[in-house]
C-alpha cells in the first residue's frame, strides 16, 4: 500500500480548520520520531486531531498508510515524512559550498 495525497474531504476539513490541533510538530521533531508512530502523532504532524485522525484511519482514508496492530493504528514515519515533502534523502547530503 503506497501513501495517498490527501483526499478532497481531508483537504477541506484542514482549510476550514475542522480538526485541526493547535500543537504542530517541527521539523526537527518530525526528523526525530522513531520509525513506526502512534496515530495521535501523526495526526499532531498533519494537523488534524485525534477523533478525525482515528475516524479516517478507520474509513481508510488517513492520508498515509496506517498499520493496524491489535487495537492499535500506526503510521511508518517515513511514509508521513513523505505526504509531508520531506525529503529524508537531503538530510544526508553534505552541505553546500560557501
Amino acid at each position: 500500500m503506497t501513501c495517498r495525497g490527501a483526499r478532497p474531504r481531508i483537504a477541506s476539513r484542514l482549510s476550514e480548520g475542522i480538526g485541526r490541533s493547535n500543537e504542530g510538530l517541527t521539523r526537527a521533531e518530525l526528523l526525530a520520531l522513531p520509525v513506526v508512530i502512534d496515530i495521535t502523532t501523526a495526526a499532531r504532524a498533519l494537523g488534524l486531531g485525534r477523533s478525525t485522525a482515528y475516524e479516517l484511519a478507520r474509513r481508510d482514508e488517513f492520508p498515509c498508510r496506517v498499520l493496524r496492530i491489535g487495537s492499535s493504528y500506526r503510521v511508518p514515519t517515513a511514509d508521513l515524512l513523505r505526504v509531508l515533502g520531506i525529503d529524508l534523502g537531503e538530510q544526508s547530503a553534505p552541505p553546500p559550498a560557501a
